[in-house]
């Protein structure tokens, strides 16, 4: 079995140079280039550099037996491509390497930590996925599993935990010791996050339960991250079966935000607030790192398992990552922007101030698919606040991706009906933001991908557009008065 690795690096040899260099990539959106990519693994500080591993089927765009890709970066925008790291080939996790962490080892060794899975048989015919935690040590290009895997395995589970449902280790080092968190579903059927420790990252016992759904947040909680952050506890996980709740929470496979208090005695999450963490159709599985100067820099999969079928087949890849941002904690929610380093690829400024809008409206200069633009916008007459206010971005007549500020019930709606897509899938998000006489859009796009940050950060939403290229004009348009100002960069990479 140990032939899986070796095939897949020599498949990434042989396609991987063919769309190197090409126009069919997003511009710094990491992408496999080959294959079809989920969520991120192993994202981590490993000798000065940024590593990034993520779930991974090289020979097809739809999911298959999971492999972990590779890349790695110094800027989080620009992304140099590695040898495939783990694939499914030892009896522990022959039919998947699934999610997991990373961490530097005090000896200068890059230890990965991951779900494996083994599927079985039962006695009604029906096959299910038993699930271990397992590692694996290596130089930051070769990967050898370790000869004692799994290192957690069902009678490491606490009275009533699944074994089907155990995966998506995270790892860290503080206090002295190894922690990791990994998802879990206990008796009552819903989600847990069970947290581990160890005092040398190989052998690892159960500490305590973090948290618990209890069946209100959706069901299994996947790729669980558990950090401290502005004097605050955040964990940030991934429920599947979600119910719809109002307009916070949407329904399916979503995204959750519990910040609070960590208590050390119990080793228990106390709760404080709960949150989406992104309000946009494609969002999943989010991994984050602490870098030397004290930021906490998040990515996640820019993909939803509801749309994950309905995809351009020209394309020999399916799937990106998010382009990776920086977490604050302020009155008690989650605040996201962009890694500041894209700014330093920003070229040709343009900028207006204090525009007039009522109709549609086309401002010279202010057009393109690889922008950073930040709009600020403010009602025309202070006593007669516009009905909404309108950006349409990827337009070219028959297409448009429409982003609609409506005051009277302080929400943003993002509609991508026109963006391309094969398939009629959801297409069309209203998320709450903050009231107030002025909104600030700070709009991220690149060639297959739309991300929105409102007001420095409270809210982000990210959306997959298929839109052609070509489609790159924006227009403005009110119902009522609004005033603009407008900065719009393009973005160099």
């Amino acid at each position: 079995m140990r032939n899986t690795l070796q095939k897949a690096r020599a498949f990434e040899n042989k396609y991987l140079p063919r769309v190197e260099g090409t126009d069919i990539l997003p511009r710094f959106h990491m992408t496999a280039g080959v294959g079809w990519i989920n969520d991120p693994n192993g994202f981590s500080l490993y000798k000065g550099e940024y590593h990034l591993f993520f779930q991974y089927y090289p020979y097809d765009v739809k999911w298959g037996p999971m492999h972990w890709g590779h890349v790695k970066t110094k800027d989080f925008v620009h992304w140099d491509r590695l040898p495939c790291a783990l694939a499914p080939d030892m009896p522990y996790d022959k039919d998947g390497c699934f999610s997991g962490g990373a961490i530097e080892l005090p000896d200068g060794r890059h230890l990965l930590m991951y779900t494996g899975v083994r599927n079985v048989r039962r006695s009604n015919g029906l096959a299910v996925g038993y699930q271990t935690q397992c590692i694996a040590i290596g130089d930051g290009v070769d990967y050898q599993k370790y000869e004692g895997n799994p290192v957690l395995d069902e009678k490491d589970l606490p009275e009533g935990g699944s074994p089907i449902d155990f995966r998506d280790p995270k790892i860290w080092f503080e206090d002295g010791k190894y922690w990791a968190v990994a998802g879990n579903r206990p008796a009552d059927g819903s989600g847990s996050i069970l947290l581990f420790e160890s005092e040398d990252a190989i052998h690892w016992k159960y500490s305590s339960n973090v948290a618990n759904c209890h069946n209100q947040f959706g069901k299994m909680w996947e790729c669980p991250d558990l950090f401290e952050l502005d004097g605050k506890t955040v964990l940030m996980t991934s429920p599947q079966d979600m119910n719809s709740m109002g307009l916070e929470f949407h329904p399916g496979n979503s995204t959750l935000c519990i910040i609070g208090t960590f208590d050390k005695k119990i080793r228990h999450l106390l709760r404080d607030n709960i949150q989406a963490i992104d309000y946009g159709t494609d969002f999943y599985a989010t991994q984050s790192l602490l870098t030397p100067d004290g930021r906490r820099i998040m990515t996640a999969w820019m993909q939803s398992w509801e749309s994950s079928g309905s995809k351009v087949k020209k394309l020999p890849f399916f799937g990106q990552m998010i382009l990776p941002r920086e977490l604050h904690v302020k009155d008690g929610r989650l605040i996201q922007n962009p890694v500041r380093e894209i700014e330093d690829f920003r070229a040709y400024k343009i900028s207006y101030q204090n525009v007039m809008i009522s109709q549609e409206t086309n401002l010279q200069g202010v057009s393109g698919r690889f922008l950073d633009m930040t709009v600020r916008v403010r009602p025309g007459n202070r006593n007669n606040m516009y009905r909404y206010f309108k950006i349409n971005v990827a337009v070219d007549g028959e297409r448009a991706t429409l982003i609609r500020h409506k005051p009277e019930n302080s929400t943003l709606r993002v509609d991508r009906s026109r963006s391309g897509f094969p398939h009629d899938i959801v297409n069309t998000r209203d998320f709450p933001v903050t009231a107030g006489d002025e909104l600030k859009l700070r709009i991220i796009m690149d060639r297959y991908s739309l991300e929105i940050f409102v007001n420095d950060g409270e809210q982000a939403a990210s959306f997959v557009i298929y839109t052609p290229i070509t489609a790159d004009s924006i227009s403005f348009s009110c119902d009522g008065t609004a005033v603009i100002d407008v900065e719009k960069y393009e973005l160099i990479v």
